[in-house]
């Protein structure tokens, strides 16, 4: 296993509400110094959930929520997901989350694994959480406008693939995670 680079100085060189984007200054361990920028990581990290429960005809289905996405500027077909707060454990942000945006809460949560997006410059770390055995329960989130629940058999996942608008990679990486675990 190679050294890991050190990492000499670290400063903010642009800021907003959402990110924070440093320099970080490195020199690897065969003198080669170079500098980095990324997107700090703030917070600690966030969730995304996978409900699945059995349907009135005993089918077993997903629950997915559309909303509107202003990055691709449409409404995106995909899981229930949100930031973990300070102090909150990654199962009870799992809960609280698919509380608030399908109105339902687990009694077995189970972490699949851990996802990064981009980690060469982006520190985020994604918990992709089964959610099993669910009941009734909505707690009010924080969400501009109200979210469709969509429910979607797990038989027809691959037409569910096929869609333009469930196209997040971490949805994607979900639905695939989520399979090898029942396999």
């Amino acid at each position: 296993m190679k050294k890991k680079p050190t990492i000499h100085n670290t400063k903010i060189v642009a800021s907003s509400q959402l990110i924070n984007i440093e320099a970080v200054d490195l020199e690897f361990s065969n003198g080669e110094k170079r500098v980095y920028e990324r997107i700090a990581s703030r917070g600690n990290g966030a969730v995304l959930i996978i409900p699945i429960r059995a349907n009135s005809a005993g089918d077993d289905e997903i629950l997915l929520i559309r909303e509107y996405c202003v990055g691709t500027e449409r409404y995106e077909l995909g899981f229930p997901k949100g930031k973990v707060e300070a102090g909150e454990e990654i199962l009870h942000a799992a809960n609280r989350e698919i509380m608030e945006e399908v109105g339902y809460q687990a009694e077995k949560l189970t972490v699949l694994k851990k996802l990064s997006l981009a980690p060469s410059y982006m520190g985020h770390l994604t918990h992709i959480v089964l959610a099993e055995n669910l009941s009734v329960r909505r707690e009010e989130g924080d969400e501009p406008e109200e979210l469709e629940v969509v429910p979607w058999k797990v038989s027809e996942i691959d037409t569910l693939l096929e869609r333009d608008d469930f196209a997040e990679g971490r949805s994607v990486a979900a639905l695939y995670l989520m399979k090898h675990y029942f396999s």
